[in-house]
């Protein structure tokens, strides 16, 4: 049984009592509906943020395009060039003076802040990536929306988490409810929003995690079609497969993709690490200016790229130009991206993807005497296996296929187009996913040890042992026999300033008293916060090289409230059972 310091008071409220003593727990048998309703107020929050994104930028490019958006088309070449020109030079100048510290944005920043800072997520990052993300797609330049949605949306869950005061591991489930919410409203693509968050974000798939992240996925859509509407993004004819002869046909695309896809990925981390010296703003008005001057002969690399999705699947662009969307796409987007404009690249991905797909489709048409699945059907597939290929995400990629053209007939040949892709980008060419090696180029990658990533996802209230006893300052011997006559596996001797003073491991403590030894505790007491997850407590155990940490909470106003002690053998039991908690 575990004893209050005696210097600790009632909560200052009622709402702290809660938050520390059910919430933060967070015990299995109400972990689910818990989270379940976090997950609801994440999608709620994140899908408002995600729809604000959207309505900004979009009527920001209704003050320039009289077509519409995404019609950059409409505009003169001299209008093409200036709007990305300028626009870049306002984005450099407010990274560079407002943003500064907080100018990091994007996917892979959350997945770095997710692997190795507890999830947590500040907003200021979040301010500049809505307003520079948003100056970006207005001045069209040739990035996608889902990088700034997916940051926004995985810091709402972020923000959702921390003002609840749940423990860091609960945060990973809220941004992966954010990161889902965010895809699903800006795409609605529910599902591949799901997928997404699993594979590339928190990049594991865990039961616990599923039903938050799933119902704060649905619950972004349905708020998206209220504003937006319920239609998918293209509507095409069904599409399939004419006979097991295309089947190579498609193992083709896949592997010419995979290449393209290897080829996007080195160019833009090569492009990342040069001009290091020049000023944000130099670097991002080069971006622009690379991007107004292809857009001269080829207006399709500007924006997000929609309506030359929609075109290449209506079959209205021709081969010359499906080839100088791909090159053109694809350079413009490795310098707005790699001389640091804040973008997606999910959306330039699927342009240059279709506009492969297209061109190889058009060529095999012209080669086939036998009944042909048409150009369309290998546009989808390029699309599909460009995304997985880049982002490492083959099941995403093939969900959000189906989802933008509700066309089931794409599933078995966008399983093998994806697969192939997949494979070429990694074996063939050695490259990584695009957001992994640009961490692993500065010495990241969460993939390295399963185990530590394993710890990140449970908190050390789920292997806390609560039998501890706390000793008043310089205990008699006979306050030492009592402690152990309650049965508690630890005492805690706190000293006169009501701080943990020494820790005594119980079975230690009771052979030295039966010896007539003097009692000896560890040389210093390591605490940590109940929010810290299973990776803070082994890292802190690591660094002071000890066996075991006193898990603290706040008790009242000012006090400290000892929970219990977590130790190296709770530690490793956790990790070598069968079906670890929170699993």
């Amino acid at each position: 049984m575990r004893e209050k310091t005696p210097t600790a008071g009632r909560s200052s409220s009622r709402w702290q009592r809660f938050i520390d003593r059910e919430l933060l727990r967070l015990s299995q048998d109400r972990a689910p509906v818990i989270m379940t309703v976090l997950g609801v107020i994440t999608g709620l929050l994140a899908g408002a943020v995600v729809i604000a994104f959207r309505l900004l930028y979009e009527s920001g490019q209704g003050v320039f395009l009289a077509g519409g958006p995404e019609r950059f088309e409409t505009l003169e070449g001299w209008q093409r060039l200036t709007l990305t020109l300028a626009g870049a030079a306002l984005i450099g100048l407010y990274l560079q003076w407002l943003a500064r510290a907080g100018a990091r944005t994007g996917i892979a920043y959350v997945i770095e802040r997710t692997a190795y800072h507890q999830a947590l997520l500040p907003v200021r990052n979040a301010i500049h990536q809505f307003v520079a993300g948003a100056m970006a797609i207005v001045s069209g330049q040739s990035v996608g929306r889902e990088g700034p949605s997916v940051h926004l949306g995985a810091t709402a869950g972020s923000q959702v988490g921390q003002r609840f005061g749940l423990p860091n591991n609960s945060l990973r489930v809220l941004v992966a409810c954010g990161t889902a919410a965010a895809i699903g409203a800006s795409f609605n693509t529910p599902l591949a929003g799901v997928a997404f968050a699993m594979e590339v974000v928190v990049m594991e798939y865990t039961i616990a995690g599923f039903l938050p992240v799933i119902v704060a996925s649905v619950v972004a859509t349905a708020l998206a079609h209220g504003v937006f509407g319920a239609d998918i993004a293209f509507v095409i004819p069904a599409l399939g497969l004419q006979g097991l002869h295309e089947l190579p046909l498609v193992i083709g695309l896949g592997l010419a993709v995979g290449g393209l896809a290897a080829l996007f990925i080195r160019a833009l981390c090569l492009v990342s690490g040069l001009l290091h010296g020049w000023p944000v703003a130099a670097r991002a008005t080069l971006g622009g200016g690379i991007v107004g001057l292809i857009a001269l002969p080829v207006p399709q690399v500007m924006g997000i790229g929609y309506d030359t999705l929609a075109a290449t699947l209506n079959g209205e662009i021709g081969t010359g130009l499906l080839l100088a969307i791909i090159a053109g796409k694809l350079v413009a987007t490795v310098a707005v991206l790699g001389l640091g404009i804040p973008g997606g690249l999910i959306g330039p991905t699927l342009v240059i993807g279709a506009a492969a797909g297209g061109a190889l489709g058009l060529f095999y048409e012209s080669l086939m005497s036998a009944p042909f699945g048409g150009m369309a059907l290998y546009v989808l597939l390029g699309m599909g296996a460009m995304m997985g290929a880049t982002l490492r995400a083959p099941l995403a990629a093939l969900i959000a296929m189906l989802e933008l053209t509700a066309n089931p007939g794409v599933i078995m040949p966008g399983m093998l187009a994806i697969a192939a892709a997949t494979m070429a980008t990694r074996e063939l060419f050695r490259t990584d996913s695009v957001y992994h090696l640009a961490l692993g180029e500065r010495g990241l990658d969460p993939r390295r040890n399963p185990l530590l990533q394993a710890a990140s996802r449970l908190g050390v209230l789920q292997i806390i042992d609560t039998r501890l006893t706390v000793l008043a300052p310089a205990p008699t011997e006979d306050a030492l026999h009592a402690g152990l006559a309650q049965g508690s596996n630890w005492l805690l001797q706190i000293g006169d300033d009501s701080t943990p003073a020494r820790l005594y491991d119980a079975q230690v403590l009771a052979r030295q008293l039966t010896d007539g030894q003097r009692p000896s505790g560890g040389d210093e007491v390591i605490t940590l916060d109940a929010r810290a997850s299973l990776r803070e407590a082994l890292e802190r155990l690591r660094t002071a090289q000890a066996e075991a940490l006193v898990v603290t909470g706040r008790g009242g106003r000012d006090q400290t409230d000892f929970l219990g002690v977590v130790s190296r053998s709770a530690i490793q039991q956790a990790y070598l059972a069968s079906s670890p908690p929170g699993s």
